[in-house]
């Protein structure tokens, strides 16, 4: 417990490295998908709601004032799953009219979990978290997330810059930067979405700038921006099914 405890209060793994996953949800979306579901974790109060779970899945039962001292959220639904994430490579992430999201610096794991929520409905073929980006294995990124991040792949990768993907840097409005209605999103490219203080990095700096037209607002949230980005994408390749 006090291992499960450290972990929830610094967004980290587990000592023997797993991720941890609170909820009803992400428990049901981490056993319909290809994630390493090692063990349950339930307050006595939620025992009877837990769906049944495969033998191979540990279930750990403990007192309802123990697991509120260690739930992250404050109306706790009284369940943590422990979990590793899939693995995944590249090449998973780069195929033919591929669309790729590069989280660059990116530090809230709310918009970090929200924008790979957006990513796999909107067809994302993957997601790189660059250098400063909250990690997938923060417990608010998987909540955020809604279990997309089971099922879309993810790098972790400081320079991501394949040649065969072209790069679009999401930058504020501003009179000559090129619409995000004017690129053409069918082909291969990735969508690099920075730090709301800092904008994009000095590594993307030679990306190609894109911006949403806005009106009295300088700028948008990362996560809002980065969705509409993805539907436009999505819009055109939809279009041209």
């Amino acid at each position: 417990m006090k291992d499960l405890r450290r972990a929830v209060a610094k967004g980290s793994l587990t000592s023997d490295g797993c991720c941890i996953a609170e909820g009803f949800h992400l428990l049901d979306e981490a056993l319909r998908s290809t994630a390493d579901v090692r063990a349950v974790v339930v307050n006595e109060s939620a025992f009877e709601k837990l769906p049944d779970l495969p033998e191979s899945i540990r279930m750990i039962g403990i007192p309802d004032p123990l697991f509120a001292g260690i739930a992250s959220t404050e109306t706790t639904q009284g369940v943590i799953t422990l979990l590793h994430l899939p693995k995944w490579e590249e090449m998973d992430l780069v195929k033919s009219h591929s669309l790729t999201i590069v989280l660059d610096g990116l530090q809230d794991p709310g918009n970090v979990g929200t924008i790979l929520r957006a990513a796999e409905a909107f067809g994302a073929s993957g997601a790189v978290f660059g250098t400063g980006t909250a990690r997938p294995e923060n417990p608010k990124t998987l909540r955020a997330s809604a279990g997309s991040l089971f099922r879309v792949p993810f790098i972790q990768a400081a320079n991501w810059k394949p040649q065969t993907v072209r790069l679009f840097a999401a930058v504020p409005y501003t009179k000559g930067v090129t619409l995000a209605g004017d690129v053409d999103w069918t082909r291969s490219c990735g969508i690099i979405i920075g730090s709301e203080g800092r904008g994009i990095s000095e590594t993307y700096r030679d990306a190609e700038p894109v911006a949403i037209p806005t009106r009295a607002v300088e700028s948008l949230n990362a996560a809002v921006a980065a969705s509409i980005l993805l539907y436009e994408a999505h819009r055109q390749r939809t279009a041209r099914r």
